[in-house]
């Protein structure tokens, strides 16, 4: 079983899902929340699903999981952000390096 926080889309039994970057296909099994089967996902559920065919080593942390036949999940080689900064103990100054979290990734 896969643990899974939904950020955006359902994921249910039966989809085909896709697993980026790599880009690895299979059939969601199950779904389920608190060792209770659940007919779909929703965002914000955290829940652990089945996949078929897949070995836990396959799925690492930072994989990204979508329906393959709905805007798959592929790997970025550029994007741009926004950053706010909504508090900070001391002065920001020339030189500053700002952490930013994204989701599964710590990025320095």
């Amino acid at each position: 079983i896969n643990a899974e926080y939904g950020e955006t889309g359902i994921i249910k039994p039966g989809m085909i899902g896709c697993f980026g970057p790599t880009g690895l296909t299979t059939e969601v099994k199950s779904v389920e929340m608190h060792q209770e089967s659940m007919p779909e996902a929703v965002h914000g559920d955290n829940v652990g699903f089945n996949i078929k065919h897949v070995s836990v080593k396959e799925i690492k942390r930072g994989v990204v999981a979508s329906d393959a036949k709905i805007d798959p999940a592929k790997e970025a080689l550029t994007f741009e952000a926004q950053d706010f900064i909504k508090h900070h103990p001391g002065k920001i100054s020339a030189g500053y390096t700002a952490v930013v979290v994204c989701v599964t990734s710590l990025i320095a």
